[in-house]
């Protein structure tokens, strides 16, 4: 690779658990490098969730351009390979236009999707398909997948119903096993991995703060809204913050506990996100707490940026 263009074929991405502050380190060091945000959150590409996801306010993505939100309708499914391919496409683009794009999110699956170039069978859920298979239970469709998939049976536990189904879907579609179709074509940029984190009562306190202010933001009156106009039944908003507004929308909980519920569920996944990140080496990990984060960060990013005569 020739240094003098290491500007247009470099990535950078910020990971870790929710409410650990990707989004304003992000913003802050796209600012100081003149980059683009490119968003690694499997639910701010759906338009409308906006306050119970964090997305990014119209001032932020005024103040720096962010890309892979809001580009899907709340009643479509964007796959992992849909998203890999619009991410690869737009980190190309701002490479070529010499610009740094920086993967941003806490979506272990996206970031891993594009930085370890996996290779994804682009089949489309099938719904129909699914049903039938569902109406089987989990202990028939294992025993069928170490059938006619092996491989992949040895690596998905005989309780996880979502990888023993999308397995044997993929199968039924293109005749293939998905263990076949899979593994990974790496870019051949360099990639800086940068991870936050916190833990214990610190982050406990964050996420509390961080729910209350969604509710103080209007997620009540938002979950109101696309409940009225897309059906309490839209798979979206049985995630994360929504379903426990709706139970309070329906009566069967109040606002309070709604709250509290909010606060516990979302402990819970940051704790599944920091064991999924730290599975992985290449993640240089910051203190989220440390007062001098970002000059750290930004030490670490010029150091790797120098490397190649960056300037």
């Amino acid at each position: 690779m020739d240094p003098t263009n290491f500007y247009r074929s470099c990535l950078m991405t910020i990971c870790g658990a929710t409410a650990t502050g990707k989004s304003g380190l992000a913003i802050a060091l796209a600012t100081k490098l003149n980059a683009v945000i490119l968003s690694a959150d499997s639910r701010q590409v759906y338009r409308e969730f906006n306050i119970g996801t964090a997305k990014p306010s119209v001032a932020e993505q005024i103040l720096v351009p962010h890309y892979l939100i809001d580009i899907c309708a709340p009643t479509e499914t964007l796959t992992v390979a849909d998203y890999q391919a619009q991410a690869q496409t737009l980190i190309t683009q701002f490479q070529q236009q010499g610009q740094i794009p920086l993967l941003v999110g806490g979506t272990g699956l996206y970031i891993r999707a594009v930085v370890q170039g996996l290779k994804i069978p682009r089949v489309a859920p099938q719904i129909e398909l699914r049903s039938q298979l569902e109406s089987l239970g989990q202990t028939q469709l294992y025993s069928i997948l170490q059938q006619v998939d092996a491989v992949a049976a040895q690596k998905i536990h005989p309780n996880d119903a979502v990888r023993t189904l999308r397995a044997l879907e993929v199968f039924y579609v293109t005749g293939r096993p998905i263990s076949q179709q899979q593994g990974e074509n790496p870019p051949d940029y360099p990639i800086l991995q940068i991870g936050l984190d916190c833990r214990g009562e610190s982050l406990r306190d964050r996420i509390t703060q961080r729910t209350e202010q969604m509710i103080a933001n209007g997620l009540v009156a938002e979950v109101e809204y696309l409940c009225d106009k897309y059906g309490t039944d839209l798979p979206l908003l049985n995630t994360l913050g929504y379903h426990e507004i709706k139970k309070y929308l329906t009566g069967e909980i109040t606002l309070d506990a709604a709250t509290e519920l909010t606060v516990l569920h979302t402990r819970q996944f940051a704790k599944r996100q920091r064991t999924w990140f730290r599975a992985y080496p290449q993640i240089e990990w910051f203190d989220a707490d440390a007062p001098d984060l970002f000059e750290r960060v930004y030490q670490r990013v010029q150091a790797f940026l120098n490397l190649y005569e960056y300037e």
